[in-house]
């Protein structure tokens, strides 16, 4: 997957709580094990009405938010199944990072394995970046994984948690494949090592 390093976007405002996965990708865009096209049905329930046509009223599909990189959302974000075609969806679209109080351990994980960052802030900064992300076309967050930090459009610095490992892994671009890849050497030594003392194997 793509390294995470630093991203500086603009930030679109979903202050709705209990966002499930089904709502940011449902259930008929799960036909698919590829994880490329899957953009367009991203919040496709909310972005469009039911002749097809696009909802003025969603965010997404403002002037101002259609290039958004960055989702500052309600609380418990990815919560109900556990589709690994929501981070699919998101990464499609063009969203690197989603910012919240809480989200749901699952699709949490998730994330992380398809280089999307999910940055858990308290509530009194998520409220500031609610506000940050609510100034349209100047709503412009940068986001610097090695610091741990969210900056503003007028410069204030909102600090996030993450696990250092995780942070590794993002920093470096490494799944679980990725990580498997980095002992290739080792695990070749030992395949040759067991197929010389066990050649029945």
């Amino acid at each position: 997957m793509d390294k995470f390093t630093t991203l500086t976007g603009v930030a679109a405002p979903l202050n709705i709580t209990n966002i499930d996965t089904d709502m940011i990708i449902p259930k008929q865009y799960l036909k698919t094990i590829a994880r490329t096209g899957l953009g367009a049905g991203l919040f496709s329930e909310m972005r469009f009405k039911e002749d097809g046509s696009e909802n003025p009223d969603f965010v997404l599909n403002k002037p101002a938010y259609r290039g958004a990189k960055i989702i500052v959302a309600g609380e418990n974000f990815g919560c109900g199944s556990s589709r690994e075609h929501a981070p699919w969806a998101l990464l499609d679209y063009g969203i690197r990072c989603v910012i919240s109080t809480s989200f749901a351990d699952i699709f949490y994980n998730n994330c992380f394995q398809n280089g999307v960052l999910p940055a858990k802030v308290s509530q009194e900064d998520l409220d500031k970046l609610m506000d940050d992300a609510s100034r349209g076309a100047n709503a412009t967050l940068s986001v610097d994984l090695e610091k741990q930090e969210i900056r503003g459009p007028d410069g204030g610095v909102v600090k996030f948690e993450i696990d250092a490992f995780r942070k590794h892994c993002m920093l470096n671009g490494l799944d679980d494949i990725g990580l498997t890849l980095q002992k290739d050497a080792k695990i070749g030594s030992f395949e040759k090592t067991v197929g010389a003392e066990r050649p029945w194997m």
